[in-house]
């Protein structure tokens, strides 16, 4: 069995997901089925991308919710259906012992996220650590930290909205 985590951006822009998706079909796609566990805080973006293709390819999905009011805090409604779905067909939920979404929690999260992880898969284009803690690029400097392997994702066609790590 393997566990692979994510981290990424989620101000992807709508022509980003087809290409940031095909590349983790690829490096997802080297697992079996079940032997593949996925774990994911499934927040838009990345982590809902690579959520579903866990699940398409047949294997387990982890969702590691950071606070106990995330969905109704953070979830915006567009992606309610999609975010519940996920919550539905993961094999494990682990809510984050916080009641708030907020910084604490994310990074909480984030550390659970990595925790006996074999790999990380960091939808990232490489911009600097926001300072505001918990984003992409500290996730990828915490898992590498700790001898983590780290698989960058980010092809040409990725774009953000913004600037937010």
């Amino acid at each position: 069995m393997t566990t692979i985590a994510v981290t990424g951006h989620m101000d992807l822009a709508p022509g980003a997901a087809g290409p940031v998706r095909a590349e983790l079909h690829k490096l997802l796609g080297e697992f079996e089925g079940d032997d593949l566990v996925g774990r994911s805080c499934i927040a838009r973006g990345a982590d809902t991308l690579f959520a579903q293709e866990v699940l398409a390819l047949g294997g387990r999905l982890s969702a590691i919710i950071p606070s106990r009011d995330y969905r109704e805090a953070e979830v915006p409604e567009e992606d309610l259906a999609r975010f519940d779905a996920l919550l539905d067909a993961a094999e494990e939920v682990l809510v984050m012992p916080y009641e708030h979404a907020g910084r604490d929690a994310y990074e909480a999260a984030n550390r659970r996220l990595l925790q006996g992880a074999d790999r990380l898969l960091a939808v990232w284009d490489g911009s600097p650590p926001s300072g505001l803690g918990g984003g992409t690029a500290d996730v990828v400097a915490s898992a590498r930290a700790a001898g983590v392997r780290v698989d960058v994702v980010w092809p040409p066609e990725a774009v953000r909205t913004s600037t937010q790590a």
